[in-house]
């Protein structure tokens, strides 16, 4: 049997392979951030299909800052019953959760967007055009507040870790970002201060869940874009995230990285994750372009690669990890053509077998 069908262990977490469904928008929640039961179908089908650890897409933790239309929240505690109920059903199936925690800042595309958002400088958003409030210090006592309680619900409602969002462009990316981090406080400049706000959360958050707790983070290795976060200065974000008290880091990197040209059979952020593996003394999830059994073994045997991520193979076929269970030799069908991004419900376009 594949190494990566050995157990995962994070911090107390046992998932029983190295398989993780990366946080997905499905865009199928309520208006207002609550679970529906097509939500629930989706879930339930994955802890079926194989996979060790899903990792719930993310949900908001202000009610006044929704970052896109019928995304998940988690701000208040009606929905810790409902978290409840969907844990039982994952971990009826055999497979682990965690929930991820976000705030959206200018990234968002709720149309008419939050009214009031906020973001490390008031710079224009390159993609939304949305300038931003810039954060008081009052603002971002607030932020932290707010992550550290959605972490408590999270941990409430029985799911098995918790991951703070801080990539693909959201408010602690943007903070990360010198092109929109442009404060000459504490919470500007150096790397090390432009990480201090995930710092500051991730303190807050131990102290409302306790140290035996999973927490992640999901991290850019890039923005991928000149001027913006480096490789170098994010290595250096995720070792301080990890001295803090974080349990794993997952790699990702800004979405325009991500289109399928890009792909030739090796995981996108395959030689950051390894450099991070090296410097990082925490477990290393890799997520992006994971196609193949073979190069994800090497990956876990030669480099160190804790787990790894998929999302769009499992939309495609939520039961791959089975698949690749009872066949290692089994090509996923995924051509990562990107088009379920465009479906209702974020659905593959192609036919179902």
């Amino acid at each position: 049997m594949s190494a990566l069908f050995e157990e995962l262990v994070i911090n107390g977490m046992r998932a029983k392979n190295r398989f993780v469904r990366a946080a997905t928008y499905e865009g199928l929640a309520t208006d207002d951030g609550h679970l529906t039961s097509e939500l629930m179908a989706i879930h339930e089908e994955l802890a079926e299909g194989g996979v060790g650890t899903i990792i719930a897409g993310y949900a908001y933790v202000t009610a006044d800052e929704q970052p896109n239309p019928n995304m998940l929240g988690i701000y208040d505690d009606s929905f810790i019953p409902e978290y409840r109920e969907l844990v039982d059903i994952v971990h009826e199936r055999g497979a682990a959760i965690v929930s991820q925690i976000v705030y959206g800042g200018s990234a968002s595309r709720l149309d008419p967007p939050s009214k009031r958002i906020l973001g490390p400088s008031a710079i224009a958003n390159p993609k939304t055009g949305i300038v931003p409030i810039e954060a008081t210090k009052r603002d971002i006592e607030m932020l932290v507040a707010a992550f550290a309680a959605a972490a408590g619900r999270a941990r409430e409602a029985g799911f098995d870790g918790v991951e703070l969002h801080a990539a693909h462009g959201y408010l602690l990316s943007q903070f990360l970002n010198p092109l929109l981090n442009k404060r000459v406080d504490e919470y500007g400049g150096s790397v090390g201060n432009r990480v201090r706000l995930a710092l500051e959360i991730v303190e807050a958050v131990r102290a409302e869940v306790g140290p035996d707790y999973p927490l992640l983070v999901k991290l850019n290795s890039s923005d991928g874009v000149k001027g913006g976060l480096t490789e170098r200065d994010s290595i250096e974000a995720a070792r301080l995230l990890a001295e803090s008290g974080v349990d794993a880091i997952e790699v990702s990197g800004a979405w325009r990285a991500c289109e399928p040209k890009v792909y030739r059979d090796k995981p996108y952020f395959a030689d950051y994750a390894k450099q991070l593996v090296r410097e990082v003394g925490v477990p290393v999830v890799l997520t992006g372009g994971n196609r193949t059994i073979d190069i994800m073994e090497h990956l876990a045997a030669e480099d160190g690669i804790a787990a790894f991520g998929l999302c769009r193979p499992l939309i495609c076929e939520p039961d791959l990890v089975n698949r690749w269970r009872d066949d290692p030799s089994y090509r996923a069908r995924c051509t990562s053509c990107n088009q379920c991004s465009s479906t209702a419900g974020h659905r593959c376009i192609l036919p179902s077998r």
